[in-house]
């Protein structure tokens, strides 16, 4: 399912002439085929043309620009070649990381966001050792231009990223002085969901006969699942996954990641936490994907952790939950992923782990499927020992039903008129040797690490804790307070860039409780 169609593009990378390193990196980053956004623009970018791109957030679009840009990077070169200006600095630090995870093939390259509210020495350090792109907020940027910390001379292409949102903040004015400073027959890329007429007017007195693309999101509906999200820190998914998965009955699990490498660090974890479960991803042979694929269906095993490209074509009628443990690259793999639940005419569970950077996309998501996707109520520690000690219970229930006890009856009554035992602390003894030296309960200390960032309001519309500063730095008082949520003193002599089916059965275990 495509956000929109077009005419012979190209059935995947390889027809983009992008260079190998970076195919490999695409494919490392969970991409199957190119958007509709991608198949349009890297062709031009590629060759040097100046392009503007009316396309939505959460349709590809970094990537669009990002992998003709770093096909014509020349990292023997250190001086800054790529600047990307972006209205925020969460932005800023997403167009980065993409960078650096699409160069993850290219020896030497680097790159710097640079940003209000960040400390100039470390920027100033890192853009002194060179750097081949830079991803800046406006302002920065013209304070770095303004000390002689940042030269544009070996600047040969320049992206807007969001030029409406630059425009609303009132950064075009920025926007302008910066663009009046770059070298002449420098390549443009400007992008925009929408188009009003100051953004138009920049296109016409800066750029050279640039190529139109627009491509618009296609509203699609998954009408048949839940969907939720939970806002989490990258170190603390899988104690919040492994806690989801005690509190929500289910049948059959699939949980996303987004490298080969993370399906079987996952697979272990949860493996040692008692779950029947394996990974699947692209190295696996087709021989074991049947063999495991037929295992998820018989029962055998209850969760799979997959990639995008290894769960292509998965079709398994008793999966009741989707999770999300990396968010996908766009709204479209998005979509794609939950339709592996809530099929058959059965209702289906999906979950969506959210980082703080990453809540730019819940948005477009939520804009591409026309639903608004409700908070999770992560279980608390007390509803997670309240499972427990009732499964534990229920086992015990099961096993009185189930079987002839009449032998350790026997031995146990034995036991008990040899050593003048109570049969209640025989009975304690066995479900201690039971458990074994896993702790039935879960501690209350681990509450904090997977609800803090819902708890300093790291929801949508939550406000970060207050945090006092007095002029000369922060008091040791207020230090150790500060240090809990990572606040630091703010250095920026700029303001504005300080802007902001059928029944489901409890998950089981291969052991213990």
């Amino acid at each position: 399912m495509s956000l929109t169609q077009q005419e012979n593009a190209p059935a995947d990378f390889r027809g983009l002439n992008i260079s190998a390193p970076l195919l490999r990196a695409v494919e490392d980053s969970g991409y199957e085929t190119p958007t509709p956004i991608q198949a349009k623009t890297i062709p031009h970018l590629i060759t040097g043309k100046d392009l503007i791109g009316h396309a939505q957030t959460g349709t590809g679009k970094t990537a669009a620009f990002a992998l003709p840009i770093l096909s014509r990077i020349d990292v023997k070169n250190p001086a800054p070649q790529v600047l990307v200006l972006t209205p925020t600095r969460e932005l800023a630090i997403q167009v980065s990381e993409s960078f650096h995870r699409y160069a993850g093939h290219m020896e030497n390259f680097r790159v710097l966001p640079i940003y209000g509210g960040q400390d100039y020495s470390s920027q100033l350090r890192r853009l002194k050792q060179g750097v081949h792109v830079v991803v800046g907020t406006p302002g920065r940027v013209m304070d770095h231009m303004r000390r002689k910390s940042l030269k544009l001379d070996a600047v040969a292409t320049l992206v807007l990223d969001e030029a409406d949102e630059m425009l609303r903040m009132g950064f075009i004015d920025d926007v302008e002085w910066i663009l009046d400073k770059t070298p002449a027959g420098r390549q443009i890329a400007l992008f925009s969901a929408t188009m009003p007429k100051a953004i138009l007017n920049i296109a016409q007195k800066h750029m050279n006969r640039p190529e139109h693309i627009s491509v618009k999101s296609k509203t699609m509906t998954v009408s048949a699942t839940r969907q939720r999200y939970w806002i989490v820190g990258e170190n603390h998914k899988t104690d919040a996954l492994t806690r989801i998965l005690e509190a929500e009955p289910f049948d059959g699990v699939i949980v996303f990641v987004r490298t080969k490498t993370a399906t079987l660090e996952l697979a272990r974890k949860l493996q040692a936490r008692g779950y029947l479960c394996t990974a699947l991803n692209g190295d696996i042979s087709q021989n074991l994907r049947e063999q495991t694929l037929s295992r998820l269906k018989s029962g055998h095993i209850d969760i799979l952790v997959a990639t995008d490209v290894a769960a292509r074509g998965l079709d398994v009628e008793r999966i009741s939950h989707v999770i999300n443990y990396d968010a996908p690259n766009d709204p479209e793999a998005y979509v794609h992923r939950i339709g592996r639940t809530g099929r058959a005419g059965r209702s289906g569970e999906a979950i969506l782990f959210v980082t703080p950077r990453e809540k730019r996309l819940l948005q477009a998501i939520e804009s591409t499927t026309r639903q608004q996707i409700e908070m999770l109520e992560l279980p608390t520690t007390e509803m997670i020992n309240d499972k427990r000690i009732a499964r534990f219970k229920q086992s015990v229930t099961d096993t009185l039903a189930e079987n002839d006890l009449s032998f350790f009856r026997d031995l146990m009554d034995q036991y008990r008129q040899e050593h003048d035992v109570p049969a209640l602390d025989i009975a304690a003894a066995l479900a201690k040797m039971f458990q074994g030296q896993t702790p039935m309960l879960m501690p209350e200390k681990a509450e904090h690490k997977v609800l803090n960032f819902e708890k300093s309001g790291g929801g949508k519309t939550g406000k970060k804790p207050f945090v006092q500063y007095k002029k000369g730095g922060f008091s040791s008082a207020k230090k150790r307070e500060a240090g809990k949520h990572g606040a630091k003193p703010a250095k920026s002599k700029r303001g504005r860039d300080e802007k902001p089916g059928s029944a489901k059965k409890p998950g089981r275990k291969s052991g213990k409780f």
